[in-house]
Protein backbone atom coordinates (compact mmCIF):
# COMPACT_ATOMS: atom_id res chain seq x y z
CA UNK A 1 0.00 0.00 0.00
CA UNK A 2 1.34 3.74 -1.02
CA UNK A 3 1.16 6.87 0.32
CA UNK A 4 -1.62 7.75 -2.12
CA UNK A 5 -4.16 4.57 -1.31
CA UNK A 6 -4.16 5.57 2.40
CA UNK A 7 -4.38 9.54 1.62
CA UNK A 8 -7.11 8.42 -0.62
CA UNK A 9 -9.04 6.46 1.71
CA UNK A 10 -8.41 9.06 4.65
CA UNK A 11 -10.33 11.51 2.83
CA UNK A 12 -13.18 9.21 1.71
CA UNK A 13 -13.52 8.66 4.90
CA UNK A 14 -13.50 11.77 6.39
CA UNK A 15 -15.91 13.18 3.38
CA UNK A 16 -18.30 10.14 5.22
CA UNK A 17 -18.12 12.22 7.91
CA UNK A 18 -18.65 15.57 6.53
CA UNK A 19 -21.43 14.44 4.61
CA UNK A 20 -23.15 12.58 7.57
CA UNK A 21 -22.39 15.50 9.67
CA UNK A 22 -24.06 17.85 6.66
CA UNK A 23 -27.17 15.29 6.78
CA UNK A 24 -27.54 15.63 10.92
CA UNK A 25 -27.73 19.55 11.09
CA UNK A 26 -29.46 19.51 7.65
CA UNK A 27 -26.42 21.50 5.88
CA UNK A 28 -26.71 20.54 2.17
CA UNK A 29 -23.55 22.80 1.71
CA UNK A 30 -21.69 20.19 4.43
CA UNK A 31 -23.06 17.55 2.46
CA UNK A 32 -21.45 18.73 -1.25
CA UNK A 33 -18.34 19.47 0.07
CA UNK A 34 -18.25 15.67 1.85
CA UNK A 35 -19.50 14.00 -1.41
CA UNK A 36 -16.47 16.30 -3.01
CA UNK A 37 -14.27 15.08 -0.58
CA UNK A 38 -14.99 11.39 -1.27
CA UNK A 39 -14.70 11.62 -4.58
CA UNK A 40 -10.92 13.09 -4.68
CA UNK A 41 -10.39 10.42 -2.01
CA UNK A 42 -11.35 8.08 -4.67
CA UNK A 43 -9.17 10.07 -7.47
CA UNK A 44 -6.50 9.52 -4.90
CA UNK A 45 -6.86 5.88 -4.11
CA UNK A 46 -6.90 4.98 -7.86
CA UNK A 47 -4.26 6.82 -8.63
CA UNK A 48 -2.17 4.95 -5.82
CA UNK A 49 -3.49 1.73 -7.12
CA UNK A 50 -2.06 2.42 -10.50
CA UNK A 51 0.88 3.06 -9.11
CA UNK A 52 1.08 0.10 -7.07
CA UNK A 53 0.50 -1.54 -10.76
CA UNK A 54 2.95 0.01 -12.51
CA UNK A 55 5.52 -1.00 -10.13
CA UNK A 56 4.10 -4.45 -9.82
CA UNK A 57 4.59 -4.96 -13.41
CA UNK A 58 8.00 -3.36 -13.69
CA UNK A 59 9.20 -5.69 -10.81
CA UNK A 60 8.04 -8.08 -13.21
CA UNK A 61 9.63 -7.17 -15.73
CA UNK A 62 12.88 -7.22 -13.86
CA UNK A 63 12.75 -10.75 -12.47
CA UNK A 64 11.80 -11.65 -16.26
CA UNK A 65 14.52 -10.65 -17.41
CA UNK A 66 17.39 -11.78 -14.50
CA UNK A 67 15.70 -15.13 -15.01
CA UNK A 68 16.33 -15.14 -18.85
CA UNK A 69 20.41 -14.12 -18.48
Amino acid sequence: MNKDQVKGQAKDIAGKVQEAAGKLVDSPSQQAKGVILQVKGKAQESLGDAKELAKDARDAVKHAAKSHV
